[in-house]
């Protein structure tokens, strides 16, 4: 095994991903080696990166934990690894939280040893039912103080629960929270106490606990202050990796560091990937400035050359120098353009226009346009999605936070669940049952190879249905014969057909007796009525598996807190139900399931991403358009922070976060921003401004300037 760890530090798209890769293939070409010395005694071979000879070595490969920063990056470092040596040695690449959740899992006896806790499962709590159950926790002694001063709940549950996650990532203990608030809160910061926040905090924590219930807070406090300190773990942990690959450690939290000291204290080898422009996640976990101290235990490696240069060499020096006011730069290359309008509608359709005609003209294909924005409001999106798809181009928007009621199909079967259950009558209504007997009535028609989705109950003879055969009721709503109707001859064969299709699935379901939970109920429905006449696309089929995922996992939580007897609802399956439909209808549930790409070759599509979700996904196009240019959440980095998470960074931690600071911040992220999409753009820029923002207020971010030299 090689003796030294490296730190790999480089720009965006300079290598270094690549250049793990290669330390991968160099410990395996090491290992082997030194198996092939102790029986033969010969003369080590020169070190080689070709792949043909790492792909020819034995399957007896060293314990590598391969990290990388978030989901997306971790299939493409490990499909990246296994590419490189030819699939002779899989690895599985994980995402620090990832790995701390599946050790704090598989050791849980450990922690049940050592902390007493109750023999049973652990089970992982998804952050909205993490927030519902705090607010229920938590509502009697909140309720007081909220009264007077007009706080929202649901907001001040979600900024205390950051508040322990952001401690847990630190590697702070939840009890000394209440210290790093007091020295580095000012006082008309927040409206409750440092101890009272605390001790709720430390009561959730125990709650939980008592439950096996964990979320991503405690899975991270777990590993940090209990299982990593515990020495049979630690003699496990030696065991089995010998060397650590991690990629973009920029992004990682502090307790990574952690980890990573104490691999290293017991004689493994490292090899860690540094973006000084990256950071995407600071303000939400991340802590790039303690992380880099790794690099002094290493020997640093610094990358400059890039495979694909980007625009960063033409363009950042003069915009930096643009935005500090530091010199006037009279104009910017022709590699920059403008597009500026007064009003922000007049700029989405001007935008548009522009990438219809570059693509029309053939001077740049779909797949290499990519449209980034500080923030994208529905509007936005739905404007620019529909302008483009009517010029048969099609958009793709990265990881689109939409909430699953957003969906037909998903506010169908949630109608149908009230059909079934019984005590859910006030949660549907006339206009409920309409939409679904449309969307449960779709059927797609094949013919001369092109297929057509068509519905059988369109919406006007479902209004005229619903009218007449909806019987309200609190407990028992009901769907009545279409012969309820007096003129229910003129509703036509094939919509009748499909209502008493579905009114006899609905009765066979309410004789039988009632599944203790609705997933089994809604899995049925999806293949009688959805899946069963169609091909649903893959947006609609996300959503589908979400909701049964979340179905699932609200149901297990439900189990296990009625083996407890403080379920809220305890004995009563109705008002679980009625809870879920009132936790999917607040929006709080976006369609995210695994795996959250599709499978095959890479859509022809424009990308259309905030920055955040941009720089997270570490993409290239040739053409860029920056849109809202002028809009000052371009130095927030296109991401709301979490509250406090300054005060949690290791190298100032508890100090005051002053007005300065911010400045200070802000002016760092706005240069990391520049330089990582500078770097991401091959050909042009294009600079998308209104003077008025949706709001109708001037624009006047810190991007302005560069904006001021075409006028």
């Amino acid at each position: 095994m090689i003796s030294h760890s490296i730190w790999i530090v480089g720009a965006s798209r300079s290598g270094k991903t690549t250049r793990l890769v290669e330390s991968f293939c160099d410990w395996l070409q090491s290992e082997q080696h030194d198996s092939a010395s102790v029986y033969t005694k010969k003369p080590r071979e020169p070190k080689s990166r070709d792949i043909s000879q790492v792909s020819s070595l034995p399957k007896t490969a060293p314990g590598v934990l391969v990290l990388a920063a978030n989901s997306e990056n971790r299939r493409s470092l490990a499909d990246k690894i296994v590419t490189a040596t030819q699939g002779k040695y899989p690895v599985r690449a994980k995402t620090m939280l990832g790995f701390f959740q599946d050790e704090v899992i598989l050791f849980w006896p450990l922690l049940i040893q050592s902390l007493n806790l109750k023999a049973q499962f652990p089970v992982r709590l998804r952050p909205e039912t993490e927030q519902e159950l705090a607010t229920k926790l938590w509502h009697s002694q909140l309720e007081a103080t909220l009264q007077p001063a007009g706080v929202n709940e649901s907001r001040l549950v979600r900024r205390i629960l950051d508040l322990f996650q952001l401690a847990a990532y630190s590697g702070t203990p939840c009890k000394d929270i209440n210290q790093i608030l007091q020295t580095g809160l000012q006082e008309s910061a927040i409206n409750l106490e440092p101890e009272f926040l605390t001790s709720l905090l430390l009561n959730w924590r125990n709650w939980c606990l008592e439950r096996g219930l964990l979320s991503y807070g405690i899975i991270t406090e777990l590993y940090s202050q209990n299982l990593l300190s515990d020495r049979h773990y630690q003699q496990h942990l030696t065991q089995r990796y010998q060397a650590v690959l991690a990629d973009d450690v920029d992004d990682y939290p502090g307790v990574a560091r952690q980890l990573f000291d104490f691999l290293l204290d017991q004689g493994a080898v490292g090899a860690f990937s540094y973006n000084p422009d990256g950071a995407v996640r600071l303000g939400l976990g991340a802590d790039p400035k303690y992380l880099e101290g790794l690099a002094a235990r290493c020997q640093i490696e610094t990358l400059t050359k890039s495979p694909l240069p980007g625009l960063e060499g033409e363009l950042l020096t003069p915009m930096l120098e643009l935005v500090s006011e530091s010199i006037m730069v009279s104009s910017l290359p022709n590699s920059v353009q403008l597009i500026k309008t007064t009003s922000r509608s007049e700029l989405l359709r001007k935008t548009a226009a522009e990438i219809v005609q570059a693509i029309d003209s053939g001077e740049v294909q779909a797949e290499d346009v990519a449209i980034i924005a500080p923030g994208l409001d529905a509007i936005a999106r739905y404007t620019l999605v529909e302008i483009l798809a009517k010029k048969n181009i099609a958009v793709e928007s990265l990881h689109e936070q939409r909430p699953l009621t957003s969906s037909p199909v998903i506010r169908a079967l949630l109608t149908m669940m009230t059909l079934v259950y019984p005590g859910l009558g006030r949660l549907v209504d006339r206009d409920a049952v309409a939409e679904m007997l449309v969307v449960l009535s779709r059927k797609q028609e094949i013919s001369d190879n092109s297929s057509l989705v068509s519905t059988r109950i369109d919406p006007v003879r479902a209004g005229l249905i619903a009218d007449c055969c909806f019987v309200p009721h609190p407990d028992h709503p009901n769907l009545l014969p279409v012969s309820a109707f007096e003129r229910w001859d003129r509703i036509g064969y094939a919509a009748t057909t499909a209502y008493g299709e579905i009114l006899q699935w609905l009765d066979k379901q309410r004789t039988q007796p009632l599944m203790p939970s609705p997933t089994s109920l809604l899995y049925l429905a999806i293949q009688q009525f959805i899946c069963q006449h169609i091909n649903p696309p893959y947006d609609q089929m996300a959503a589908l598996r979400e909701l049964l995922e979340t179905t699932q996992h609200y149901w297990e939580i439900d189990t296990r807190l009625r083996q407890t007897n403080l379920s809220t609802a305890a004995g009563d399956i109705s008002a679980t139900c009625a809870e879920f439909i009132h936790l999917l209808r607040r929006g709080t549930i976006t369609a995210n399931p695994y795996p959250l790409r599709p499978i095959g070759t890479a859509r022809k599509a424009v990308t259309l991403a905030t920055i955040f979700q941009y720089r997270s996904s570490r993409r290239f196009h040739r053409w860029h358009f920056w849109l809202d240019a002028g809009s000052p959440l371009w130095a927030k980095g296109g991401a709301a922070t979490l509250f406090a998470a300054p005060l949690f960074l290791r190298d100032r931690l508890g100090e005051p976060w002053t007005a300065e600071d911010e400045n200070l911040l802000e002016e760092a992220r706005l240069r990391k921003i520049l330089a990582d999409l500078l770097s991401r753009a091959a050909k042009k820029v294009y600079l998308c401004h209104s003077e008025l923002a949706v709001n109708g207020q001037e624009q006047l971010g810190k991007l302005l300037p560069l904006i001021q030299t075409f006028m």
